[in-house]
């Protein structure tokens, strides 16, 4: 009788064991398991469908689906009407056989949602476009598990992305975890673009320029001598005092514009914090360094003069936008004046030297530009597809699509080959201004969302004529090297992550202090003091870390 009880107890369990073996095939591992051991060549297995891979999706051409499947993304809102109906998806979804329910969070509530979802358990197939940072992608990706790793994934099913990370190395060594996985795809930006590599520029008026009978500012010092003149003159007629001579709309954009002709963000603006010190080949943290402070001494001499509009911490984009339109601004920092504000009458600022012979354009970003524009969660059903639905958008179909819309929509092909919005955008019927009409048929003006921009067709605001003329001027004076951004440890990231985010929003605060005058000059040692205090030791030498690392690629 024990016999019997034995043979069948044995015969159940091995039941049991080949129906768990054949589960852990086609499943991926459960959220909080420990990553598995990466391959000789930095891959994990355990990147879903690598293996069997899924027969219903095809993997060249379209649909790339045969029967019809449903994924739900989590995306920011925007001004564009809601993604569910919105011309490039709904185009799309025809193509691909894919529907994405798209759920629309709100920009200002996009962080808190988005980590109460993964808090709770309640999230979807895959977030686009919601601003992962790397330390949220080392919690939930090698930690938490529960964004994949894409590495198999991204061999199998994303041609464009493997190219593109086969022929920029750099690309490769920034999107990979110390774990060794890649748990995103990227927004990228064409090295051969400096306008949009630039970003942000400074502007000035040149109607105001000719009234003055002055030239384009060569240094700091006849740049805040054009600002005084803007404000003592009545230049737009009016009968009124009351020209900006400086529009801007936080200290971050004037900090990062600036710094350089004090030789500070030697490795451009991915690293806000950091540089490298050129008389120590050592890194440098930039808030703490004399010049630093002298930038800052800069900047508040402007404020305190009236030379920057005093509300700059609470100005909002439709009071700057009806500043503009009045004529009021001597000089701006934005995109573009004409695509922000219908303002023509401006040109890109030179790079201006400083009190120490410095003429560096420090506000440049890696190619690399944001990590975390689009993850797939454990929860997802379908890998290989959606893999295949954002890679189409690295490539040249994708791009133009993205960007451009519908061909005989929104943008008509030249003799010459290149491409241009129809009157759709240039001449929105409801009066709207170039960038916000892109808004109502494409979703790309929503930041940082997974695709490639390139000058070819990327037609936004550093995309125009202006943005590239102004952009020929920086491009001289760019670091000889621009990092990506670095990737922590486990432990480094626990760090980062709360002793030295307070850090830095230490310094941010102090930052508005100091330019403000509600902190004095006199308490720039204790200011120091403090960052010492609060770990700033520490802090360098994770960095330290994490750069080396970052150079061993």
């Amino acid at each position: 009788m024990k016999a019997k009880k034995w043979t069948l107890l044995v015969i159940i369990v091995l039941s049991m064991l080949l129906v768990l073996a054949a589960c852990s095939k086609d499943e991926s591992p459960p959220a909080g398991n420990e990553p598995e051991p990466v391959s000789s060549e930095g891959t994990n297995d355990s990147g879903g469908g690598s293996e069997t891979g899924d027969p219903n999706v095809n993997k060249e051409g379209f649909p790339i689906v045969n029967e019809k499947i449903q994924l739900t993304f989590l995306a920011p809102a925007t001004p564009t009407p809601d993604w569910n109906d919105v011309l490039v998806f709904n185009e799309y979804e025809k193509m691909t056989n894919i529907d994405i329910q798209w759920e629309m969070v709100t920009n200002e509530a996009l962080s808190e949602r988005r980590n109460l979802m993964l808090t709770s358990g309640d999230y979807p197939d895959a977030f686009h476009s919601a601003g992962f940072t790397v330390n949220d992608l080392i919690n939930y990706g090698q930690v938490q598990g529960i964004f994949i790793p894409l590495n198999d994934l991204i061999e199998e099913y994303a041609p464009n992305f493997k190219k593109l990370l086969d022929e920029n190395p750099d690309l490769r060594r920034g999107l990979t975890m110390p774990d060794g996985n890649i748990y995103s795809f990227p927004r990228v930006f064409d090295p051969n673009f400096p306008s949009v590599l630039a970003g942000w520029k400074l502007w000035l008026n040149k109607d105001f320029l000719t009234a003055l009978n002055m030239e384009e500012p060569d240094t700091l010092d006849e740049f805040y001598q054009y600002l005084k003149a803007v404000k003592t003159t009545d230049l737009n007629g009016d009968g009124e005092l009351n020209e900006i001579p400086l529009s801007i709309t936080d200290d971050y954009r004037i900090i990062i514009i600036l710094r350089g002709a004090y030789g500070l963000g030697n490795r451009g603006v991915m690293h806000y914090f950091v540089d490298v010190n050129p008389e120590t080949e050592e890194l440098r943290f930039i808030p703490t360094d004399p010049r630093y402070k002298e930038l800052l001494q800069y900047i508040n001499k402007l404020y305190t003069e009236g030379l920057i509009n005093e509300d700059m911490y609470t100005v909002t984009s439709e009071q700057t936008f009806a500043r503009a339109t009045e004529g009021l601004f001597g000089a701006a920092i934005v995109t573009n004046p004409r695509t922000s504000y219908n303002q023509e009458n401006f040109i890109g600022a030179p790079v201006m030297e400083g009190p120490y012979g410095d003429r560096l354009y420090s506000d440049v970003k890696s190619t690399l530009a944001n990590h975390g524009t689009f993850v797939i969660t454990d929860k997802n059903e379908h890998p290989e597809a959606t893999v295949r639905w954002v890679d189409y958008f690295y490539g040249e179909e994708g791009m133009k699509l993205f960007f451009m819309g519908v061909e005989g929509v929104t943008y008509r092909e030249k003799e010459d080959g290149t491409l241009e919005y129809t009157e759709l955008i240039t001449n929105d019927p409801d009066g709207l201004n170039f960038n916000n009409a892109i808004s109502k048929y494409m979703t790309w003006r929503n930041g940082a969302y997974p695709s490639v921009v390139t000058a070819k067709y990327f037609n936004g605001s550093e995309g125009q004529p202006e943005s590239i003329e102004a952009a020929k001027k920086l491009e001289p004076y760019f670091p000889e090297e621009v990092w990506a951004p670095f990737s922590f440890t486990v432990e480094e990231n626990e760090f980062m992550s709360t002793t030295g985010a307070d850090i830095q929003k230490y310094v941010e605060e102090m930052e508005a202090q100091f330019i403000t005058g509600r902190a004095s000059f006199d308490q720039w040692d204790n200011y120091v003091k403090t960052l010492e205090q609060m770990g700033l030791d520490q802090y360098m030498e994770i960095y330290q870390a994490a750069y080396e690392r970052y150079q061993q690629g």
